[in-house]
């Protein structure tokens, strides 16, 4: 009967004492840890070489504003104290184009190594600007020139074998005028007329010595006048080309009828066809130049045609030979 009386008493007791338990159960669970995440890598480049100095950037909308930091010795880089979430690797060094990653998802407490950040080298982006020079183009045709000489000593300076040359400036053609009329074969030239005239006994000098200088300085006078008046002065004037354009294709009377106007007819700096007021100019007025040096008996009007006549003539022939002979005797052309 006394355990029948106690029984309600323990049955009370636990009731009691089992929220008491439940609390302090609940009471002795830990609080969960939140555990951080970190991305590292080692950049390199294509060839697998380490590259040091690289500048390694992490951007995430977790971070805000993006993370900045620079590989070691060893390529190597780190960062540390991440967040989950998504993250994205740049990368850029010098020399080489810069490199972006793929997403990159860090888990809480996860360790990611990042691969694949193989730099290229940078391609040289060089930008070539080609501006295209007729002076300079000119010159080197005019150089190429000054070397045609017929048999490899005759200066055959004006005689243009490229189909489509650059116009001269007016520096060249002074400058060809000036190449031709001093050269020593030119020189030597004048030097065998004179000899020739002094036994023709033309123009009216006297005899001996006194008279071959004479008459070597007057021929000497009527090559450089001619020369420079009608191969530089005046075409540089009237923007006139003074060389023979060699045509060396087509039949043998299309050549000879180009040759034999060559002294009337001329191309103008224009490229158009016009008339040679420079040839011909040039040839009358040495002829009338002479009346300053020649005798008395040498001189007057008459005297001043009929030697623009021989020197027209002259030119006449030599265009035919250079188009149809000399070619073929002048080892440097530039065609």
């Amino acid at each position: 009967m006394r355990t029948l009386r106690i029984l309600p008493l323990i049955l009370a007791a636990i009731s009691l004492a089992s929220p008491l338990a439940a609390e302090d159960f609940n009471a002795a669970e830990p609080a969960p840890v939140v555990r951080t995440g970190l991305i590292s890598g080692t950049v390199t480049d294509v060839n697998g070489g380490v590259v040091p100095g690289a500048v390694v950037i992490l951007a995430s909308p977790e971070l805000g504003a993006p993370r900045k930091i620079v590989s070691n010795d060893s390529g190597y880089f780190e960062f540390s104290s991440l967040d989950q979430g998504t993250y994205q690797v740049s990368i850029s060094a010098a020399g080489f184009d810069n490199w972006t990653s793929e997403p990159v998802i860090v888990a809480s407490g996860q360790y990611v190594i990042l691969t694949g950040s193989k730099l290229k080298i940078s391609e040289l982006r060089t930008t070539v600007s080609v501006v295209y020079s007729a002076e300079k183009v000119a010159t080197e045709q005019v150089k190429a020139e000054e070397q045609q000489r017929v048999f490899g000593f005759i200066p055959n300076f004006y005689v243009v074998y490229d189909p489509n040359p650059e116009p001269l400036t007016a520096k060249l053609k002074y400058q060809l005028a000036v190449k031709t009329s001093f050269d020593s074969v030119t020189v030597i030239g004048a030097a065998g007329l004179a000899a020739i005239n002094q036994a023709g006994d033309t123009p009216n000098y006297r005899q001996g010595w006194n008279g071959y200088g004479e008459r070597f300085g007057a021929t000497a006078a009527d090559g450089v006048s001619d020369i420079m008046i009608g191969g530089a002065i005046l075409p540089a004037l009237l923007h006139q080309d003074p060389r023979y354009f060699y045509q060396g294709t087509g039949s043998n009377k299309s050549r000879a009828l180009h040759a034999l106007e060559s002294p009337f007819v001329c191309r103008g700096d224009n490229g158009r066809v016009q008339p040679n007021y420079s040839s011909l100019g040039g040839d009358l007025a040495s002829s009338a130049l002479s009346n300053a040096y020649y005798p008395p008996s040498n001189r007057g009007a008459g005297l001043v045609f009929e030697n623009l006549a021989l020197s027209t003539s002259e030119r006449m022939l030599s265009t035919l030979v250079q188009e149809f002979v000399l070619r073929r005797f002048t080892p440097k052309v530039t065609r």
